[in-house]
């Protein structure tokens, strides 16, 4: 082999080692770095959602891009507080209703009497605290061991509230720049095109997250009355866990119908088949009403596309990965019709929903 060879050789495999030293350092620094990504991305998703209406109050209202940016965030927090007080005030009284019938409960569940006590009974449990009482005491005393743990991660909940906002805050002031920037350094070969991928990207993740809420709050509301004429105890709270819960897609309906349905069974089995008749047909008609009517415009994916999505993002990220999986996978779709193979582009619309193209 000849010095040149030898020499192409040890550069070659310097290149390559480089390549998988840098790919191992990037790894490394996301692993390390995973939080604040988490909280950068989510950030992100806000602000491509508000950012919308923050051009149109500076171009129709306010001309300053800070004070524009300042009153939507303050009138956002205005409506985040008055869905609070509208959770909050039911949940507070429901718990001081359940406070003030735990003792209660707690005798009859003792007794084998009542509808917890019955269903104890029934099931065996009571005969099974009774006979490991002591061991149910030691495990009682050991959970209130990581009250330090807990409550640091409540500090760190709170902290990535809070920068959440700020990252989110300063993507929206910043965006005319960072879009002036992106757009010069592109050229105007691509200059239209950028444009309209970040048109497409902010349509989906505001139709995305205002259309998931919708349908949550829909949801919670009419949880709520079915709760409340079947006499279910503690309506609001379940209606609220079932509204949160129905934020996650095409699983949470389910999960919400089996904290309604094991509520309405302990107060009474005609409210638990009530409530299970309900869910059945609520289900049906979020599936194929209310998903259509108002995801289908705003993401653009079909129900294999959204399953796959959602069961890898929650594989990877958890429950964050699983409620921002659909706005993900309408933004890698926009990215693949913009720039992928010709033959991966969707072809034209068809069918009832024709204007929302889609992807199949």
């Amino acid at each position: 082999m000849s010095s040149a060879d030898t020499r192409l050789t040890a550069r070659r495999t310097l290149i390559v080692l480089g390549l998988v030293l840098a790919t191992a350092f990037a790894l490394a620094f996301v692993y390390a770095t995973r939080r604040v990504l988490v909280w950068a991305v989510v950030a992100a998703f806000f602000a491509v959602a508000l950012k919308p209406l923050v051009d149109w109050l500076q171009r129709r209202v306010v001309r300053r891009r800070a004070l524009a940016t300042l009153l939507v965030f303050l009138a956002a927090f205005v409506v985040l507080a008055i869905l609070a007080a509208l959770i909050l005030a039911p949940l507070l009284n429901e718990l001081a209703r359940f406070a003030d019938r735990a003792p209660e409960l707690l005798r009859d569940a003792r007794a084998g009497q009542g509808p917890v006590g019955r269903l104890l009974e029934r099931t065996g449990a009571r005969r099974y605290v009774s006979e490991h009482a002591e061991q149910l005491r030691g495990f009682g005393s050991r959970l209130r061991e990581p009250a330090v743990g807990v409550l640091r991660g409540v500090v760190e909940t709170v902290a990535g509230l809070v920068t959440v906002i700020v990252l989110a805050y300063l993507m929206v002031l910043e965006a005319p720049r960072i879009t002036g920037g992106v757009l010069a350094a592109a050229g105007d070969g691509q200059a239209e095109r950028l444009r309209r991928v970040g048109r497409e990207v902010s349509r989906t993740v505001t139709g995305y997250l205002t259309g998931n809420l919708v349908i949550s709050v829909i949801c919670g509301g009419l949880t709520f009355l079915v709760l409340t004429l079947t006499g279910v105890p503690f309506a609001a709270v379940i209606a609220l866990l079932v509204a949160v819960a129905d934020l996650i897609p095409l699983v949470g309906a389910t999960l919400g119908a089996v904290i309604a349905a094991g509520a309405g069974f302990l107060h009474s089995p005609t409210a638990g088949v009530v409530v299970l008749v309900f869910f059945v047909v609520y289900q049906q008609l979020e599936n194929h009403l209310l998903q259509p009517l108002i995801l289908a415009r705003a993401v653009r994916l079909n129900p294999l596309t959204v399953l796959v999505s959602v069961l890898l993002a929650a594989e990877l990220a958890g429950l964050l990965g699983a409620l921002l999986a659909i706005p993900a996978a309408g933004i890698v779709q926009t990215l693949l019709r913009e720039y992928g193979p010709a033959r991966l582009r969707p072809g034209p619309p068809a069918g009832p929903y024709s204007r929302s193209r889609v992807w199949t």
